[in-house]
């Protein structure tokens, strides 16, 4: 229950940082649905603030925009998922299961990326065919890397140089 109640918070907070939101009044609209969320899961129960926050302390070490939607992407889907259980025939529940399927849409990428990693993590090393084909892959890797770290450092010797700290 603690996890449902904290984790509508951080849905107000991604939807608000994510620009998906429009104007004003929906982000209104937004907050009152919430609210209402919140009215059904009672979320003012003591178990919500024991332990520590369930994603927005994940948040923070993931920085970069294109980082953010890979774990964003991870984090929608889960709040889909508990919104499976709860009862669709209330309005603010639609709606805000609407608007999640509209940020998982525009995070489409991010969720392309998050099956990526799971499917990294099925990959048997220990099969001599697996390893095989790493080792065939190993350079094209390297050399990936190696151009990834090489805009980095390009990029910050451009700030350092427009930067006059």
């Amino acid at each position: 229950m603690a996890f449902q109640t904290y984790s509508l918070f951080v849905l107000s907070v991604i939807m608000i940082s994510f620009g998906h939101v429009e104007n004003r009044l929906n982000l209104l609209q937004l907050q009152n649905d919430i609210d209402k969320l919140k009215a059904d899961f009672n979320s003012s129960h003591s178990d919500v603030a024991d332990g520590r926050p369930i994603f927005t302390e994940r948040l923070k070490s993931w920085t970069e925009r294109n980082e953010k939607e890979i774990i964003l992407s991870q984090i929608i889907s889960m709040y889909l998922e508990m919104l499976e259980s709860t009862d669709r025939s209330k309005e603010h529940v639609r709606n805000i299961t609407e608007e999640l399927y509209t940020l998982k849409k525009s995070l489409s990428d991010g969720s392309k990326k998050m099956e990526d990693l799971k499917d990294l993590t099925k990959l048997q090393m220990s099969d001599l065919k697996v390893q095989r084909k790493a080792v065939n892959e190993l350079f094209s890797v390297l050399q990936k890397l190696g151009d990834t770290s090489s805009s980095h450092k390009r990029k910050r010797s451009q700030f350092q140089r427009l930067c006059k700290c």
